[in-house]
């Protein structure tokens, strides 16, 4: 079997990529860096002319001449050849009749925990919004204890509010259903510390990526003061950067995304290096109902697996693909289709044009870029 073509495709805010092969099967993947689909596209057509002709299912092969020939790395060549990797592995499960899953060891659960985001720019709507998830049978819930504009605002009112508000929600929603803190890279070292000291009492999940991801060197300040669960790397894209991150002893929790740092074929390894330290994965899912499938059939493998996003979609995007995995309760639920378990229907790609992210910036009170 050779690879015939591949084709990728900006779609909405989504990079989809198919890989088509002499035997018929046709792979079907997704690229995960969002804000830059077009440099990404540009990667993937030139990545092409390397994999026509390949055998599909060498797929650690074609890995590791791609990434090590000449040794240039980063974020579009990351999600451009996981978006290859996961089409490979898709046709590899076409191939022999079973979900990737399975070809990753197997079942580890018999189904996903994902959780619900809360919104709303008041307390009272996030408290609504809040008790809305609970009662449609979500667990875990995360929230960004951040008010919009909350940029222009000095760091003591800024972290007075956001204490405010995940009190409202511990309230309102008890102690009985998790609670996660989404911080979006959005504080300073010193922000960062204050703010998870005046949570403490908030019995609080995981403190999602307080600082900006450039600098390991920050975390390594940050980390010994604060007790709140840290959870990153959802910006990274190499194994090397998780390890990092894991024997430094800084995080509890990795964010690792598998349209952007490797595919399959990386994700589990960066997977293992984490179950070792007994570090969580929590996948940071973005993206169509293509890397809701693939994300689930990653986390069904994983014995460290945690949980992840809902990523419930706009339902005017329902063609794209042929089948859902459903929700129910908190809970995605696995099918046992071949691949990945999905398929996307390329007749129908051009009705949704791309959506492009423009630059823009959020400022300080000064007028300095706050991120």
């Amino acid at each position: 079997m050779k690879i015939s073509e591949i084709r990728s495709f900006c779609v909405d805010r989504y990079l989809l990529v198919r890989v088509y092969t002499d035997k018929g099967f046709i792979g079907n993947g997704e690229a995960g860096l969002w804000a830059h689909h077009g440099m990404v596209k540009a990667a993937i057509d030139e990545l092409a002319e390397y994999f026509v002709g390949k055998d599909p299912l060498r797929i650690e092969h074609h890995y590791q001449i791609i990434s090590r020939q000449t040794h240039f790395a980063g974020a579009v060549i990351g999600a451009a050849l996981s978006s290859i990797d996961i089409a490979l592995w898709d046709i590899l499960g076409k191939s022999v009749g079973m979900p990737v899953y399975q070809l990753l060891g197997g079942k580890t659960r018999n189904k996903i925990k994902v959780f619900e985001n809360i919104s709303g720019n008041t307390e009272s709507e996030i408290v609504a919004d809040a008790k809305k998830h609970v009662e449609r049978g979500y667990t875990s819930l995360r929230m960004t204890p951040f008010y919009e504009g909350f940029e222009g605002k000095s760091a003591s009112q800024i972290i007075d509010e956001a204490v405010s508000m995940v009190a409202c929600v511990r309230t309102a929603i008890g102690y009985q259903i998790d609670l996660g803190l989404e911080i979006h890279r959005n504080l300073r070292i010193e922000e960062a510390i204050t703010l998870a000291r005046e949570l403490e009492p908030f019995r609080i999940l995981y403190y999602e990526d307080p600082l900006a991801p450039e600098s390991v060197e920050a975390l390594k300040i940050m980390a010994p003061n604060v007790r709140l669960p840290i959870a990153t790397g959802e910006r990274f894209y190499s194994l090397q950067q998780f390890k990092e991150l894991i024997d430094g002893k800084l995080v509890s929790l990795i964010r690792p995304d598998i349209s952007l740092a490797g595919g399959f074929t990386q994700a589990k390894k960066i997977a293992s290096v984490a179950e070792a330290a007994f570090v969580g994965v929590f996948p940071h899912l973005m993206g169509s109902a293509v890397n809701n499938s693939v994300f689930s059939h990653f986390a069904a493998v994983l014995p460290n697996y945690t949980h992840m996003e809902s990523n419930l979609l706009p339902s005017y995007l329902d063609p794209i693909i042929d089948e859902q995995m459903p929700i129910e309760k908190g809970y995605r639920i696995l099918t046992d289709r071949p691949g990945i378990g999905i398929e996307i229907k390329e007749e129908v790609l051009s009705r949704f044009p791309q959506k492009k992210v423009k630059i823009s910036g959020h400022f300080h009170a000064d007028g300095s870029v706050a991120h």
